[in-house]
């Protein structure tokens, strides 16, 4: 009994010490797969990934993905987001640093064109998301459309912040401004990546700009 006592003892302190350096370890390892399946996804599709994909992607056991998960479903919705975290550290927080109004909704756009101009070859998991699983009820969907609809009440609010700052009409039709921003974003990817069209790019700055003129105030430049 003494000895065993002692040797629980002595074996607590061990145990105390190696069980956070386990769990950080634990964490870089998920984080690693994520990071694989967002890459693999980029490519896919969400609807593409599973278990045995990523397995083989990282050269762990199926079982050894599936430990870090616990279903197919549960990966998917890790990859959605951990892209909504990446897009928000590339295009919504930079651009919070601008000026209430115009400065930051041109912030806002920019900077989204700039990672969808970049993600031309790969795909956007927001664009690729919805395609796959507009008509697919279920949690996936639920994460996609939750992460879509945060950015998009973001952009809202940069529209009615320029309004109160009287950088734009104070009768602007903000759901219809939102909606056109939207659609330039669409159509550069749909233009880029499925046609090929050179100077993409170039129009949905256009079209923005043009949107922007239309519900300018009087005398404010955009």
């Amino acid at each position: 009994m003494n000895s065993l006592a002692s040797d629980t003892a002595d074996a607590a302190p061990a145990e105390a010490g190696t069980a956070p350096k386990a769990l950080m370890k634990g964490r870089q390892t998920r984080a690693a797969i994520v990071d694989a399946a967002l890459a693999l996804a980029s490519h896919i599709g969400i609807e593409g990934l599973s278990i045995g994909a990523l397995a083989e992607a990282t050269g762990m056991s199926k079982s050894g993905v599936f430990a870090h998960f616990g279903s197919r479903e549960e990966l998917q919705i890790s990859v959605v987001r951990e892209y909504h975290a990446r897009f928000e550290d590339e295009v919504f927080r930079p651009a919070m640093t601008k000026g209430r109004g115009l400065p930051r909704l041109h912030a806002l756009f920019d900077r989204w064109l700039k990672r969808v101009s970049v993600e031309i070859d790969s795909g956007c998991i927001y664009i690729s998301g919805a395609v796959e699983f507009d008509d697919r009820p279920g949690p996936v969907r639920d994460a996609l459309v939750m992460m879509v609809q945060t950015w998009r009440h973001a952009l809202e609010r940069a529209i009615r912040a320029a309004v109160g700052e009287g950088h734009l009409r104070g009768d602007t039709d903000v759901g219809q401004l939102l909606f056109e921003i939207h659609g330039l974003i669409l159509a550069l990817h749909h233009d880029a990546r499925f046609l090929r069209h050179a100077g993409a790019k170039e129009r949905a700055r256009a079209g923005f700009e043009r949107l922007l003129a239309h519900w300018a105030a009087s005398g404010h430049p955009v």
